[in-house]
């Protein structure tokens, strides 16, 4: 079928199949908060995704199984920042700054690609593969100029997806670039955590970001973790991961050139996420558990610590891309 280029008044509240064979269904519709939908349907499972508003994927499910970490929010809202509509699968969180602000940082949480308005969206449609497709234009009078090409990919019977963003610098001066594929997988309980970097690798953060409103049980947790080294493998004390748990592992292209992670259920179920170490030399994991939200990040691939602007300046972590430069993310994440 080739390239079909997505206009918005093609998406209305019925839903309507655009394609259709033997392995593939491609459906548009519009959420009652006016958000545009995609939903890419194969032989394992699907994926929805929101071809104007971050290229966000809201959703994935293989094999009856729901990838998505358990949240508030039944559908995507109209938001400027990601945690007013955190309720998706993944988000591409950056790309000028990323991760928590501190008191210093002038940034939103997580970015301004999160929820950017993207300028086009097309979808690339095959026997073989369905790719949707995006295009950013960032444009700041006095500031960074800089294009965004994200894209998600389904294969023929694959039970994962494919995720890439390319990054072009088009100002004529250096940019900084900041950039964490978020990966916001569902709780496993009992989950066993695993990876081809060692567990020591990782360390559990140490500040407490504004949103945290930490406990005396879970400072003395978070301690003991601390004093221990090391990362948390198995999911067994939920009630321990509230607030939320991070561990940071940095420089991990010392140990792997590719980075292979998952977790394990007790039924036998396995979820992945790998990517090159050289392209996100760091990885976050995070976990939480309460009444409201229970996520099991196994890992979040970046190019820096989500620390904020400030700290990977600091750190010596943060990107700069050359006037005109481009540089290209993957990862391929789903179930085994």
């Amino acid at each position: 079928m080739g390239i079909v280029k997505l206009q918005k008044y093609f998406f209305t509240d019925k839903r309507t199949v655009i394609y259709e064979n033997n392995e593939f269904t491609v459906s548009l519709f519009r959420y009652p908060s006016e958000i545009e939908a995609v939903e890419i349907v194969n032989s394992r499972g699907k994926v929805v995704l929101l071809p104007f508003y971050g290229q966000m994927i809201w959703d994935l499910h293989f094999d009856d199984c729901n990838l998505k970490m358990k949240n508030m929010f039944k559908q995507p809202k109209k938001a400027t920042c990601i945690e007013d509509t955190y309720g998706c699968f993944a988000f591409h969180s950056g790309l000028l700054s990323n991760g928590c602000p501190s008191p210093e940082d002038n940034h939103i949480l997580h970015g301004e690609m999160a929820c950017a308005e993207m300028d086009e969206a097309w979808l690339e449609i095959t026997s073989d593969f369905i790719k949707l497709g995006g295009m950013y234009e960032y444009t700041k009078g006095f500031g960074h100029h800089y294009e965004a090409r994200p894209t998600v990919t389904l294969g023929t019977g694959e039970s994962f997806i494919h995720i890439e963003m390319k990054v072009k610098n088009l100002s004529s001066t250096k940019m900084p670039l900041q950039y964490m594929c978020h990966l916001n997988y569902a709780y496993v309980p009992q989950g066993v955590m695993k990876q081809n970097i060692p567990d020591d690798a990782f360390r559990i953060r140490e500040s407490i970001p504004a949103h945290i409103r930490p406990n005396e049980t879970w400072l003395t947790y978070t301690k003991e973790l601390a004093n221990n080294g090391g990362t948390i493998s198995q999911l067994n004390s939920p009630e321990m991961y509230d607030p939320e748990i991070v561990f940071f592992a940095e420089h991990i292209e010392q140990y792997q050139e590719t980075a292979q992670f998952e977790i394990t259920s007790t039924e036998g179920n396995t979820f992945f996420s790998e990517f090159s170490t050289t392209e996100f030399p760091f990885a976050t994991r995070w976990l939480l558990y309460n009444g409201d939200q229970q996520v099991a990040a196994f890992v979040l691939p970046g190019t820096s610590l989500p620390e904020g602007f400030l700290a990977a300046k600091e750190s010596g972590s943060l990107i700069y891309l050359s006037a005109g430069e481009e540089r290209t993310f993957r990862v391929t994440t789903g179930k085994k």
